[in-house]
């Protein structure tokens, strides 16, 4: 018998038996694929290393900027361009992503960033929070009903459904705050509004950025992690996939076919177990990244990128990153070149292909992927993107965690996306969390 078996190689798996096994335990990797890193891993396109998915995480926190420092990367952290985002509404306006809101909600309903989005009156109404006992909304089950309670629907519908869309792929009314925006609901009743939470938690955060980096890329904490996993004697254990997971034991088919039967005091699990999961289809995701020689782009015309409403006219792509402009350090890389990253839902995935791991394939900018990319950057940034300018693409394709599924059996801790939501942030913090609890159990 082990210590802990792990289960899923990707950032929570990584992160995990990396504390485990310094804390001095014992502990079996599991990764169904051939490599680690899940989502966060590098692809080359034009010459360029760059994240295959994931490029930021959020300061809600410091689990992500304190790993970094522990795996030497702390003087690579890096705060993206202070330009900022812009977003699209359903309507098609483009606007300035306003400064002092927390997931679109904002801080100051009546600043000229906030009219100039939803409008004099919708603006007056979000500014009414203020006059509401603070008891309103404060048990809303969902991110969107908070807001629509304290601020209004212009509000939410205006600048919360765009980025939150963009951020965690979903409508706010799906969202529980709590998991979203740890420590709003609280600060709504300790502050009396929604707008003074926001503040409150804007205050809270790193100073400097919602969000930082890190040059070269987020895949470098993988790099680290990985190199980490030797350090510490971690076995890790490829094409291994797990059949069941229990409280103390997982199955697997290992990577010649054979099965095994792994015993162990503790087992962590990024996936659900296949033997109570019925399978349901997920969101689709798609990455395209193109990199342009574009010199009318220099002028950075949306910021470093922008948010689209889900139901705006004549645009297929949620969310477009200007990310040469985001990361300077990338600029610099790049020489002249332009990266942009265009995201989109692409419907539900078949639940049979939830073990595949997304790789990065080239796009020829002619062919439909492409030219709807193009299309898309040339709307969104206000500058025409002609095929011709592409000097490389690529697109990535994934699916977003089963949240809908049994899940695991009683015993067995969960880690990852589908336990701890969205984010690298969270991801993080939550499997430190539980390696710890294991470690002073």
């Amino acid at each position: 018998m082990t210590d802990v078996v792990v289960v899923g190689g990707g950032v929570a798996g990584l992160v995990a038996a990396r504390d485990l096994a310094k804390g001095g335990a014992h502990v079996v990797l599991l990764e169904g694929s051939g490599v680690l890193g899940g989502m966060v891993r590098r692809h080359t396109v034009a010459g360029l290393d760059l994240d295959m998915a994931a490029d930021s995480f959020a300061t809600r926190n410091d689990a992500v900027g304190r790993l970094a420092i522990e795996l030497g990367l702390g003087n690579e952290v890096t705060t993206p361009d202070p330009r900022g985002a812009w977003l699209m509404t359903r309507t098609g306006g483009v606007h300035p992503i306003p400064q002092t809101g927390l997931l679109g909600i904002p801080g100051s309903p009546m600043a000229a960033d906030v009219i100039a989005v939803v409008g004099q009156q919708a603006a007056l109404r979000a500014q009414m929070d203020s006059l509401l006992p603070s008891l309103v909304g404060s048990k809303a089950s969902s991110l969107g009903e908070l807001v629509r309670k304290r601020m209004g629907d212009r509000v939410l519908d205006d600048l919360v459904v765009p980025i939150v869309a963009g951020v965690h792929s979903t409508h706010p009314d799906h969202l529980d705050p709590d998991r979203v925006a740890p420590g709003l609901r609280a600060a709504l009743l300790r502050e009396g509004s929604l707008a003074r939470a926001v503040l409150a938690q804007r205050a809270r955060a790193t100073a400097g950025s919602a969000v930082q980096g890190i040059r070269g890329g987020i895949v470098r904490l993988v790099d680290e992690l990985v190199a980490d996993m030797e350090t510490y004697r971690v076995d890790v254990r490829l094409h291994t996939r797990a059949t069941a997971i229990e409280q103390h034991a997982v199955e697997v088919v290992t990577a010649d076919g054979g099965t095994e039967r792994l015993a162990a005091e503790h087992v962590l699990s990024s996936t659900p177990d296949p033997t109570r999961t019925t399978a349901a289809a997920r969101t689709g995701i798609e990455l395209v990244t193109l990199v342009v020689d574009q010199p009318e782009l220099d002028a950075a015309p949306r910021g470093t990128g922008m948010l689209v409403h889900p139901d705006a006219q004549g645009v297929a792509a949620k969310a477009v990153t200007h990310a040469t402009v985001k990361w300077p350090w990338l600029a610099e890389a790049a020489a002249g070149r332009h990266v942009l990253r265009l995201s989109y839902a692409t419907g539900s995935t078949d639940p049979d292909a939830a073990a595949e791991v997304a790789t990065s394939r080239p796009v020829d900018p002619t062919d439909p992927t492409g030219v709807r990319a193009t299309r898309d950057a040339s709307a969104l940034l206000g500058v025409p993107v002609e095929p011709s300018a592409v000097v490389g693409a690529a697109s990535v394709r994934w699916h977003g965690p089963d949240t809908t599924a049994a899940g695991l059996a009683e015993g067995v801790v969960g880690i990852g996306e589908a336990s701890s939501g969205r984010g690298l942030a969270g991801i993080v913090a939550a499997a430190r969390t539980a390696a710890e609890r294991i470690l002073v159990s």
